[in-house]
C-alpha cells in the first residue's frame, strides 16, 4: 500500500433525527466532559444538492447518498470541552467545491467528549465498527471501495485506519491529519493508522509536545488541508531523509526528473500515487514549511553565493526582495551557520511568504551572530537568485558586492547570462 507522510458506555449506534430539517453537529458542555459520555455515532450527509444542510442517514435510510459517486468521511477526534470542531463546516464546503461527491461527517462527540483522553481513545474501535457496518450496507447498494475516502483528525485518523484494516487495505484513500500520538505511538500496525490500511495513505504531521499541542499545532494540519482546497496557492513538500537536509537545500529536486512536480500537501497529494508505486517500499517522508498566516504558502528560492574572502567566514544571510509596487518579502537563512570559502559556491534555500513576480531590488545582510557593529566583511564575487517554484523565470545576478556585517546592502539585480550550449 502507498503512504505519503508529511513530518463509557459500550453501546454504539447510528440514530436518525427525523425531527430535524437540517441536522447539526452534537454540541455538549464542559460538564459533559467532566462526567463523561456514552458513545453515540451520528452520520450527517452533505451533497452539492444541499451543501449547507446535513441529512442524517443510517443503514436503512441512505437519503440523498448516491453510491455511484465518491464518498468522503470526515472523522474528528478527542473533544475535551464538548464543543463542535470549528473547522467542520469549512472542510465540508471545501470538499464539495472541488468535487461532486458525498461528504459524511461522522459525529461521535458523544464518546469523544471527556476530559480523560484514554476514555475517548478506548472508543475508537467501536466507532470503526459502526462505520464498517455502514460501508458494508453501501457496498450492497453498489458502492465501490475504490471510491471511499476517509479523512481522520487525531483519534479520527486511527479510526480510519481501523476501518481500512477491516477491508484489507482496499479502501481508496485515507488522509490522517495529525494522527493522535498518545496510546498509539510504537504500537503494532494493526493498532494504529498504517500504510497498509488503504490504497493510498497520506499523513500530515504538524504537532509538537507541550501545552499548545491540542489547541494550536494539532489543528494546524486541518487548516493546511483546508488551504489545499480553497487557496490560490499550494504547499509543496520535499521528500528528504531529514528536516535538516531539507533546510539545507539537499532535496529540492524531489529525487526525480524536473518534469515531475514535488508532492503537494493535502487534497491533491494522491497525484504522487503513480510515482510511489515505483518505489520499494512504496512510501516516502516529505518535509515542508509554512507561512505564519493563511494561505500558509512558502515560495522557495536558491541563493547561490561565491565569495573571495581569503579567510573562511561562517554566518547567516538575510535576503529581502522588493518589486516595483513596493511589496517586500524577507527570508532569514539562519537555521545553522553557512560556511563561505574562497571561490566556493554556497547554495542557500531561501523561503518567502510572498511570490514577487518581478523583483526590482534585493537586499542582503550578513551576520556571524555578533551584536557589536560591523566586525567582518563578506566579499561576494557573484550572487544568483533562482526560483524553485517557477524555474522558468529568469535568474537574477549581482557581482562584486562587499557586505559589512549586520549592515543591509541594497542593490538592483541584473539578468544572469544564459548558459551557452
Amino acid at each position: 500500500m502507498l503512504r505519503l507522510y508529511f513530518f463509557i458506555s459500550l453501546m454504539c449506534l447510528v440514530r436518525s433525527d427525523t425531527d430535524e430539517t437540517c441536522s447539526s453537529f452534537t454540541r455538549l458542555s464542559f460538564h459533559s466532559a467532566v462526567v463523561g459520555t456514552g458513545l453515540r455515532v451520528k452520520l450527517m450527509l452533505y451533497t452539492r444538492r444541499d451543501p449547507t444542510c446535513a441529512q442524517v442517514i443510517n443503514y436503512t435510510a441512505l437519503g440523498n447518498l448516491n453510491v455511484t459517486k465518491k464518498t468522503t468521511f470526515i472523522i474528528h477526534g478527542f473533544r475535551p470541552t464538548g464543543s463542535p470542531p470549528v473547522w467542520i463546516g469549512d472542510l465540508v464546503e471545501g470538499l464539495l467545491s472541488v468535487e461532486d461527491m458525498n461528504v459524511i461527517v461522522v459525529d461521535w462527540n458523544r464518546g469523544a467528549t471527556t476530559i480523560i483522553y484514554n476514555h475517548a481513545a478506548d472508543k475508537t474501535r467501536k466507532v470503526a465498527t459502526v462505520l464498517k457496518e455502514f460501508i458494508d450496507h453501501m457496498l450492497t447498494k453498489g458502492a465501490s471501495l475504490d471510491d471511499i475516502y476517509m479523512i481522520g483528525v487525531s483519534l479520527g485518523a486511527h479510526i480510519s485506519g481501523f476501518v481500512g484494516e477491516e477491508y484489507n487495505g482496499k479502501l481508496g484513500r485515507i488522509t490522517g491529519l495529525d494522527p493522535a500520538g498518545p496510546l498509539f505511538n510504537g504500537k503494532p500496525p494493526e493498532d494504529r493508522l498504517d500504510p497498509s490500511d488503504a490504497q493510498f495513505v497520506d499523513v500530515i504531521h504538524s504537532d509538537i509536545d507541550g501545552m499548545q499541542y491540542f489547541k494550536c499545532d494539532h489543528q494546524k494540519s486541518v487548516y493546511l488541508y483546508l488551504a489545499s482546497l480553497r487557496e490560490n496557492c499550494t504547499v509543496t513538500a520535499y521528500p528528504c531523509d531529514s528536516y535538516r537536509d531539507y533546510r539545507n537545500g539537499k532535496c529540492v529536486s524531489c529525487g526525480i526528473p524536473q518534469k515531475e512536480s514535488c508532492p503537494l500537501l493535502g487534497y491533491y497529494a494522491d497525484h504522487w500515487k503513480d510515482y510511489l508505486t515505483e518505489k520499494d517500499p512504496p512510501m516516502t517522508k516529505a518535509y515542508f514549511d509554512t507561512a505564519e498566516e493563511k494561505p500558509f504558502c512558502i515560495y522557495h528560492y536558491f541563493v547561490d553565493i561565491i565569495t573571495w574572502n581569503k579567510n573562511i567566514r561562517r554566518g547567516s544571510i538575510t535576503i529581502k526582495l522588493k518589486d516595483k509596487a513596493g511589496n517586500t518579502t524577507e527570508s532569514k537563512i539562519d537555521h545553522e551557520p553557512a560556511t563561505f570559502q574562497k571561490y566556493h559556491q554556497v547554495s542557500l534555500l531561501a523561503r518567502f511568504s510572498q511570490d514577487l513576480d518581478k523583483v526590482a531590488a534585493i537586499s542582503l545582510v550578513f551576520s556571524t551572530g555578533s551584536v557589536v557593529g560591523p566586525r567582518y566583511k563578506l566579499r561576494i564575487l557573484r550572487m544568483k537568485l533562482r526560483s524553485l517554484a517557477h524555474p522558468e523565470r529568469p535568474q537574477l545576478c549581482r557581482y562584486d558586492l562587499v557586505l559589512m556585517e549586520n549592515i543591509e546592502t541594497v542593490f538592483q539585480p541584473i539578468l544572469c547570462p544564459k548558459l551557452q550550449l
